[in-house]
């Protein structure tokens, strides 16, 4: 990948470019969150994976365009970004609304282009044919819907307190919820590639039985493992979650073996 093609797209960036990394981990942020919210990642992951934030239209350098509100059309524009990146082994890691982002662009590009990520990481989100846990907030008038922001406990006090700044996220957290919320799970046969569930002890929204129904998607190896905290639970538990994702991510590329240090990586996909 040139350094001119990393600075003219959009959708992907890399922190630290890394050509010698064996593995590529591509990161779907969770309603609201943008490609900072991994920031801290690069320096806490092995060296030889090379971290690849998701940064979605809406938020941070995309602030001005329209975010989507449905995940089919999130993924419809993101294929063709993504497949020619991944000539070398990919793995897929989203949190909450980013699960079932990576969930729907895995199916899409083992339809498309036979391929599938070496494991797909989801994070705090119910498997895809279950219902969530809690109505739906995205159409809530905007008392409601700041309160159950509160309650979610994922948006800092002080820009929950702040009108201007709610008046300016507000429509892409709503869009971003309904992308979450409106998801209709299609049948296709499971993923043959591993999933890795994590999950928060105290998370209303993704408790361990729903966890366990990511299960059902993989013709491969299902691992659940579950962590001290609420929803966000990578944020404040950041140091554990990164310490066992390290560990998963260290076998990912043992199992590769020879092909950690192939002079024939796969070709770039050609949208």
């Amino acid at each position: 990948m040139t350094t001119s093609a990393l600075k003219g797209n959009r959708w992907l960036l890399y922190p630290k470019p890394n050509p010698q990394a064996s593995l590529r981990l591509f990161c779907f942020p969770y309603a609201g969150g943008g490609a900072q919210s991994f920031r801290a990642w690069p320096d806490s992951l092995p060296s030889h994976v090379e971290i690849c934030p998701v940064q979605l239209p809406g938020r941070e350098t995309r602030m001005k365009e329209p975010a989507f509100s449905d995940v089919l059309h999130i993924v419809d524009a993101l294929t063709p970004v993504i497949a020619s990146h991944l000539d070398k082994p990919f793995a897929f890691f989203g949190h909450s609304m980013g699960a079932i982002i990576a969930y729907e662009l895995a199916r899409k590009l083992r339809r498309e282009y036979n391929l599938q990520p070496e494991c797909l990481f989801v994070s705090a989100r119910v498997a895809p044919h279950l219902k969530l846990a809690r109505p739906p907030m995205h159409n809530l008038p905007h008392d409601e819907f700041v309160q159950v922001l509160k309650d979610l406990n994922g948006t800092p006090k002080d820009v929950l307190e702040d009108k201007a700044l709610m008046e300016l996220i507000t429509p892409l957290l709503r869009a971003d919820f309904a992308v979450h919320e409106n998801y209709t799970y299609s049948e296709e046969p499971p993923l043959e590639c591993p999933i890795f569930a994590f999950g928060g002890l105290q998370d209303p929204e993704a408790g361990r039985e729903s966890l366990d129904g990511w299960r059902e998607h993989t013709q491969a190896n299902f691992v659940k493992r579950m962590l001290p905290g609420d929803h966000f639970f990578i944020v404040s538990a950041q140091t554990l979650f990164l310490r066992m994702f390290s560990q998963e991510l260290y076998q990912i590329t043992r199992n590769l073996g020879s092909n950690l240090n192939s002079n024939h990586p796969r070709a770039p996909l050609l949208a």
